[in-house]
């Protein structure tokens, strides 16, 4: 039923679209130049979201304060929209009008913006950039392959992230325990540091939004499947028996070793948690490394790559590569590419890198120093790059991936952890869900 619903929307939202492009230059920025869709000026006025508004707010506020010195004709509004929030906006947009100029645009919702037509192609412009042959073509690639198009590039990738084991030094000092370095003596850790009655927990899990994600790392790292779909490229290996297996041990930990409050809190609120209080252990990514240095400081915590797993190999599904899109309803165009040229050049990309704690797409900021000084940003490079790790590549391109990931199954999730639903059930739903959406995504291909 969800999927025919995905359906009906993607088809209510292509029949709008004609008119809806027209409507969404009331929002965008506007020197007073040219109709909606034109190149502009390149002076006066243009709008940016944020897509990680609050937990990023204050270093682009900076970055687009450097800009604007720089360019003293272009004036940048800023708007920050909280990540749980950003896709559910852009699809309002699109429909009823008022998109930026300049949008945030990581590869996760990057083939649901692109498939109705509301992002401008960006491999023509990045030719003749100042960009061109900077950016890591890792991330290049990535963010080709997630906008479904073999020919266009949607969004410019500004960082790539990693799945991150957080854990408290002090605490597995103060127990006698081993780095966490494998799945194995991460249970054996989460229940060593756990004294419910004292408040102290072993692990902290993440219930709320953006479930899914770190779900699907704890599966696969343990299971050791490599790939996200079978040889024949049309059944996911979501469910695979492996898989079900790793989620019950997962889930299991639920309030044997974590906090209840677990169930509904997303990552600021399990971040927050962690830093304020006695728990041993987190699953995050390298976005939030400052927050940990400035409540802890790097005496009480280290951040590792995430455990390894059969055979002492480690395997992670892929995060997605973050990026700043150029939305085709801009009325000015030129100044909005301009700003995504000035927030990916070497000194700002570096900037905005260090301040969130993941890694540049700008070749040459990623040889700045404050790399080897962050540690876990260091070794999730070295990670991804000394054959150590398979990464499970999460299928961005299907347009309906973000919504499998998030509205239909982070719900589900919850049933799980509350004894509610069956790993296999959830497991065996999202995984039909996923398979007719692959199907779909190849018949239009094909």
């Amino acid at each position: 039923m969800k999927i025919s619903i995905r359906r009906s929307r993607r088809a209510a939202t292509a029949v709008a679209l004609g008119s809806v492009l027209a409507l969404t230059a009331t929002a965008c920025g506007d020197d007073g130049s040219g109709a909606s869709g034109e190149e502009g000026s390149g002076k006066g006025k243009i709008v940016f979201w944020d897509n990680n508004g609050g937990v990023r707010t204050d270093i682009w506020k900076e970055i687009i304060a450097d800009f604007e010195k720089a360019n003293p004709d272009i004036d940048v509004e800023y708007v920050g929209i909280p990540s749980t929030d950003v896709q559910s906006k852009y699809d309002t947009a699109i429909q009823g009008g008022g998109l930026p100029d300049v949008g945030g645009v990581g590869a996760a919702m990057l083939a649901a913006i692109a498939a109705q037509d509301a992002l401008e192609p960006l491999e023509d412009r990045l030719a003749k950039s100042s960009l061109n042959g900077k950016l890591n073509e890792g991330m290049v690639e990535s963010v080709k392959v997630a906008g479904g198009s073999d020919e266009h590039m949607y969004t410019v990738p500004t960082s790539a992230n990693n799945g991150t084991l957080y854990y408290r030094t002090d605490l597995f000092q103060k127990a006698g325990l081993d780095e966490p370095s494998t799945w194995e003596k991460f249970y054996e850790a989460a229940d060593k540091l756990t004294n419910a009655k004292k408040n102290e927990f072993g692990y902290t899990i993440r219930g709320g939004a953006g479930s899914i994600a770190q779900a699907l790392d704890a599966m696969y790292g343990q299971s050791g499947i490599t790939s996200f779909w079978d040889s024949s490229g049309e059944k996911t290996t979501v469910n695979d028996a492996k898989n079900v297996e790793a989620l019950e041990k997962y889930t299991a930990l639920y309030k044997k070793v974590t906090p209840a409050a677990d169930l509904n809190n997303d990552f600021t609120k399990m971040v927050a948690q962690w830093d304020s209080g006695t728990i041993g252990m987190l699953n995050h990514n390298l976005g939030s490394y400052q927050d940990h240095v400035k409540a802890l400081t790097t005496e009480k915590f280290r951040g590792i790559p995430q455990p390894t797993g059969p055979g002492g190999k480690r395997v992670q599904v892929s995060n997605p590569v973050d990026g700043l899109g150029l939305f085709k309803s801009s009325k000015n165009k030129e100044a909005a590419w301009k700003f995504i040229e000035f927030a990916v050049s070497h000194e700002s990309n570096s900037k905005w890198n260090e301040s969130a704690g993941a890694i540049p797409s700008n070749k040459e900021a990623a040889q700045d120093a404050w790399i080897s000084e962050a540690e876990p940003t260091k070794l999730a490079a070295a990670a991804l790059n000394d054959g150590s790790t398979s990464i499970v590549q999460l299928p961005y391109y299907l347009p309906d991936w973000n919504t499998i990931s998030k509205a239909d199954n982070e719900p589900n999730f919850q049933k799980v952890l509350n004894g509610d639903m069956s790993a296999k059930d959830f497991l065996d739903t999202m995984a039909g869900q996923l398979n007719e959406a692959q199907a779909e995504w190849k018949q239009q291909k094909g």
